[in-house]
């Protein structure tokens, strides 16, 4: 798991290589990834939208941008945490993602940027 602490709020980031809905023979890989929010802030946050960058081993790389995450843009709190769980195909056995989420003081409409952690997709199996 990676952790960072940008702009007051906690993004940690956990990730898992799923078997059941990888083809290796045609280079389709899946990776499923937990991400945990946490507002460390004084104020009130909405996560408005969300920017991927998704590099793959063979050189390639995309970029995926949007509202919100998982089809909603969640407030939280003071203290509070929101988790969700999505997924990334990737060509080869390895890959990484790093982003960013704008965000939104609730308290003075305020947009900022948080910084989420790059992490590593590896098939279990490349790490022997």
């Amino acid at each position: 798991m990676v952790s960072k602490i940008s702009e007051g709020v906690e993004i940690s980031v956990e990730t898992f290589y799923q078997p059941d809905y990888s083809n290796p023979l045609n280079s389709e890989f899946m990776f499923a990834y937990r991400i945990t929010i946490e507002n460390h802030n004084h104020f009130t946050i909405k996560l408005l939208r969300r920017q991927w960058y998704i590099f793959d081993s063979n050189g390639e790389h995309r970029e995926v941008e949007g509202e919100g995450v998982v089809g909603v843009q969640p407030v939280l709190q003071p203290g509070e945490r929101y988790n969700y769980l999505s997924g990334c195909n990737l060509r080869t056995e390895m890959g990484r993602m790093h982003g960013s989420y704008q965000m939104q003081n609730e308290n003075s409409k305020q947009l900022f940027s948080v910084k989420i952690p790059a992490f590593e997709m590896i098939v279990p199996t490349k790490m022997n």
